[in-house]
């Protein structure tokens, strides 16, 4: 029997038709969509999503499995050989896919640079927690903030480990990514991002010592001024007890205040 290398080492191949025709379902496929699936692997998911799509765009790192997907000869799937953080993504509608976790991150906030109607996607049921947290829980994280910024996030289902191969050892999740205008007013995106990563590293100190801490971070000229503008209630407050609303606004005072 011919040997296939298998991916990604994090990468886990779902099997489980059941769930297959549950992310199919919530997908909500119609004939005119164009689908990118992310770590297509042997094709489960590819082939169900092909028989509901106009077209599929199937991205996949290893080359053998690259070649097993040509060997479905499925003739409406776009087969793109490569790493899914390097290659450029080609127009789509929706995005349905078993990802490779750890990118998870990464290639989240790349989808988050093209338009898009609707995502359904496999996450470890950890960093899908960690999507949808609210401020003042374990789980609450920079991730939450960047990932509500951009989209409305739900957790669907959560996946059992018996549904891959080979076992993950950890515990999966579906979730629906539904992206929208971003919901905070910001000054400065990139730096509202960079704020927000600087203080989550320090997440258990006071937001007034993160933000001293993360001045060379952050281009501040005079931090101790610029925290002295900053709302002072906020300042003996952890970064995870601030709600995404009062981060944005600590964001741009201190853009404004940086250089003065």
């Amino acid at each position: 029997m011919k040997h296939v290398r298998r991916g990604r080492p994090d990468q886990h191949f779902l099997i489980d038709s059941r769930v297959i025709e549950r992310i199919i379902d919530y997908a909500d496929i119609h004939k005119t969509d164009t689908i990118l699936e992310i770590g297509a692997g042997f094709g489960n998911l590819t082939q169900k999503l092909a028989s509901k799509a106009f077209k599929v765009i199937a991205i996949e790192f290893d080359p053998r499995l690259v070649e097993a997907l040509h060997n479905l000869g499925l003739p409406n799937v776009m087969i793109i050989h490569g790493d899914a953080l390097k290659v450029d993504f080609p127009e789509f509608d929706k995005v349905v896919s078993n990802l490779p976790y750890s990118i998870s991150s990464e290639v989240t906030f790349k989808l988050f640079k093209h338009p898009f109607k609707l995502g359904i996607l496999m996450y470890q049921y950890e960093f899908a927690q960690r999507m949808i947290a609210t401020p003042g829980t374990k789980d609450y994280s920079r991730l939450s903030v960047g990932v509500q910024y951009f989209a409305d996030v739900e957790v669907l289902e959560i996946v059992p480990r018996t549904a891959f191969r080979p076992r993950p050892e950890v515990r999966s999740a579906i979730v629906k990514i539904v992206p929208r205008p971003p919901s905070l007013d910001v000054v400065d995106k990139d730096f509202f991002f960079d704020f927000i990563l600087a203080v989550f590293t320090q997440r258990r100190k006071q937001m007034k010592n993160a933000i001293v801490n993360a001045a060379h971070m952050l281009n501040v000229k005079d931090v101790k001024k610029a925290v002295n503008l900053l709302p002072k209630e906020l300042m003996y407050k952890r970064p995870e007890q601030l709600s995404p609303e009062e981060l944005a606004n600590l964001s741009n005072l201190i853009y404004e205040a940086r250089y003065d």
